[in-house]
Order: C-alpha cells, then structure tokens, then sequence
C-alpha cells in the first residue's frame, strides 16, 4: 500500500561507460529516503525503463528493494512488449517488490479492448499487484478504466493524460463500480502544477520528478499544500516550477534529461541519459542551477498554516 508523501521516482545512473552502477543507485535512494517519500518507483519513467535491458532491469529491481529495506513500499516499472512486460513483472516480483507500475506497450496504435487485454494478461502474469499508467498511446476510455478496475490485480490507476474532465469521469465510474480501494494518483510531468486540481479530485497522492534531484523543494510544496500555506506553494509555482516546466519543454524528452541533470547538479555524478533522449545544453543547465538555488531558498521558509 502507498503511503503519505510524494511519490519518489529514482533515476538509473550510468558510470562514464554508460553500464549501470548500481552502488550509485543505492545511495541516490537512500539519499531521497531521508525526505520521506510515500513509496519508492524504480525502473520506471524518469528511471529510462524505455532503455533499459532485462538484465539490467532486474538489477535495479533487486538493487532498489535492498536499499529501501523495507521502510517504504518498492513498484518497479514494466511496460513494452507482452513478453517483455512480464518478464519484468515476474523479476520484481522475486527481488521482493510490493508491485508494479505498468506503462504503456510498444508504441502501436490499438483499440480500447486491446490495451485493456494487455492490462489483463500482464496482471495475470504478475505475481504482484499492477498499477496502471494512462499516458502516450496507453489512454483509456471510463469503460475501459472500469474493466481495469474489475481486474483482481491491479490495484490502482496513474493518470498521466491531464484530461481532467475525463479523469473525472473515470473516478465517479470507477468508484461506483468497485468493490474494493482502488487508488488513482497524479502522474503527470511535473505533476505539483496540477496538485491542486486534482486534490480537489480526491486524487492527493502524486508523482514528483523534482523529488529525485531536490527533494527539499517537493516535501517543502508537499508540506506547503497540505498545510494550505499559499504564500509557500505560490511562490515555488511560480519562481520554481513554471520556469521548471518552461525549460522541459524546450526538449522532447527532458522530463526525464532535466531531472537526471538535477541528480548530478546536486552531486550525484549519475552520467548522461542514453539515447534517443539528450541532455541539456551548459546553457540549459546553468538555467537549472539557478532554478535549483531560487526553489532551495523558497524551500527553507517556515511552513504556515492558515484557516480559509
């Protein structure tokens, strides 16, 4: 089960060869476990699951699940071909993981009753629970998120579209139909710019890819947002966060680049992202280092707390 926090999405750091150094890795996790995250998902989006081997694939997942120890829950990403999604299903499951977050497959277009067989076989493959992420060509109608729902193994749906009239819908639906919790969580890019809406959703838990490079910065917005603390959660929005998103989108991609930057930025030396991603410019990063110093200054101010 998740916990409270946000939602801690690890990068994989490759040494100057560009092989996997899981030392790095442990550390990078432990490092955001000191901040308290709600869970611990690694092998995922900002992990680089898209470029990643089986082989390396399970050793992040075994890697992952010894540095949490236990403390946090552990989903490791699957996704892909069916084969592949399973898998990688099947060595989470081994390595002792809590469950797995399920990205889209291969990028082909297919019908709602395809993606939600896909859903279907992997879950029943998998002998640990599936969350599902809605995003890229994996975006299902409120029929099909019922289907998803009525599936004993998944357990929870990340929505990472941002139709939020729709997302709407497929909660009411959802909700109405199941029989059992079911959790929905945030995982839109930079997902603190919609927090709020989709709190207003009951949809509080999300996923923060500024968590793995600065993670004073989300827990301070996290804390911020739940304490109704405007004048902190206004000023990292827009000092730090739009200008943030500004920068990602200049990329395709970057979502991934800039947080991996940030790793290093903040002393992880955690390489380059492999291809077909790039990293960002010296000119983007000294962007990102001044971003980095104005968020780190806003985070430090006192927490308040104000009735409304």
């Amino acid at each position: 089960m998740l916990t409270k926090g946000v939602l801690f999405f690890p990068v994989t750091p490759f040494d100057v060869d560009g092989t996997l150094d899981e030392s790095l890795l442990e550390r990078h996790i432990v490092d955001g476990l000191s901040h308290g995250p709600g869970a611990v998902f690694a092998a995922c989006g900002a992990g680089e699951l898209h470029a990643l081997s089986l082989e390396e694939h399970a050793r992040i997942a075994h890697r992952s699940v010894k540095a949490v120890n236990g403390h946090r829950p552990v989903y490791v990403g699957a996704g892909g071909p069916l084969p592949a999604a399973v898998t990688m299903c099947k060595a989470a499951a081994e390595c002792g993981a809590d469950g797995i977050l399920l990205l889209p497959p291969y990028l082909v277009s297919a019908p709602q009753s395809g993606l939600v067989d896909y859903v279907m076989q992997v879950a029943a493959a998998s002998p640990v629970p599936v969350i599902v992420y809605a995003r890229a060509n994996a975006r299902f109608s409120v029929e099909a998120a019922v289907k998803l729902a009525g599936i004993s193994n998944v357990i929870g749906f990340k929505d990472g579209v941002g139709d939020v009239e729709l997302m709407q819908r497929i909660i009411i639906a959802v909700r109405g139909a199941a029989s059992r919790p079911f959790w929905f969580l945030n995982g839109l890019p930079t997902a603190e710019l919609s927090a709020a809406a989709y709190r207003g959703m009951n949809m509080p838990i999300y996923s923060s890819g500024v968590f793995a490079f600065a993670p004073e910065i989300a827990t301070a917005f996290w804390r911020g947002l739940n304490a109704a603390d405007r004048q902190m959660t206004d000023a990292l929005l827009a000092e730090f966060y739009v200008p943030f998103a500004e920068l990602r989108e200049e990329a395709a991609g970057f979502a991934v680049s800039l947080i991996k930057a940030g790793v290093a930025a903040r002393g992880l030396p955690v390489g380059k992202v492999r291809a077909p991603l790039i990293d960002p410019t010296p000119a983007q990063l000294r962007r990102l280092q001044a971003l980095l110093e104005r968020g780190l200054e806003i985070s430090m101010r006192p927490t308040e707390t104000r009735s409304h």
